[in-house]
């Protein structure tokens, strides 16, 4: 007969087989911020998931820790690599729609994160969008609408010449002009939100100008929706883009 122990292993060896057994989209492609070669993100999230969720039942079903471990890992695990593999096919066609655009897509955990350096994305001290990067848009808003099911934060920075109050303004504005234009191709607003950070997180030093240039940028990031359902998980709420 099988121990809690063992029982808790083995549920966690299942899930993290089901999720091995997901499709990597990234074999052999070398994406950045992977963390790993031959395992998807799908099978970490519903591994990680189902070990939690494990613990968790375990904890919770005190007449039999065994069951309540398996139910645990089952349930837990399906919900993280729900939305685990939504992001990784999310990520692979944001890739592809972004290449040689000038944008960044970076994938940080859960969430993906697209970055817009502000010498290809406007002029210098405007909010308007330049003629130039209205394709690459083009090809965002197509990805946004293809796969709708984000949160999506809009948020723009400056370096950190010329007065903080000047930078913020600056950077809600363009924040904002990505914002509208992406609406105004058809993405929805519901789940949409814009800000501007100014020169707050820096990614480069300010004292030189490379640096400066680099932390002029517009940044979207892509992440779970806040009351959506992703495989049984359940998140928050959020407040719609106006």
């Amino acid at each position: 007969m099988f121990t809690t122990p063992r029982l808790i292993i083995v549920a966690t060896a299942v899930a993290l087989l089901a999720g091995c057994a997901s499709p990597n989209p990234y074999d052999n492609q070398g994406q950045a911020n992977s963390g790993s070669t031959g395992m998807s993100k799908t099978a970490k999230y519903g591994g990680l998931g189902a070990l939690a969720g494990a613990l968790a039942g375990a904890a919770i079903n005190h007449d039999n820790r065994g069951k309540g471990a398996l139910i645990g890992a089952a349930v837990v695990g399906a919900s993280a690599a729900g939305y685990g593999y939504y992001a990784d096919q999310q990520e692979k066609k944001l890739r592809e729609s972004m290449a040689n655009t000038g944008v960044e897509v970076q994938r940080e955990g859960d969430q993906i994160k697209l970055i817009m350096p502000g010498n290809i994305t406007f002029a210098t001290d405007s909010a308007n969008i330049a003629s130039s990067f209205y394709q690459p848009l083009n090809n965002l808003a197509g990805s946004l609408k293809e796969f709708n099911q984000n949160q999506i934060e809009i948020v723009g920075y400056t370096d950190s010449t010329g007065s903080r109050q000047h930078n913020m303004d600056l950077s809600q504005r363009r924040a904002q002009s990505v914002a509208t234009y992406l609406t105004s191709q058809g993405v929805s607003g519901t789940n949409l939100s814009a800000r501007g950070a100014g020169p707050d997180n820096p990614v480069a030093s300010n004292a030189d100008t490379n640096g400066r240039a680099q932390n002029r940028r517009v940044e979207v990031n892509l992440k779970a929706i806040p009351g959506q359902q992703y495989g049984g998980q359940q998140q928050g709420d959020v407040q719609p883009f106006p």
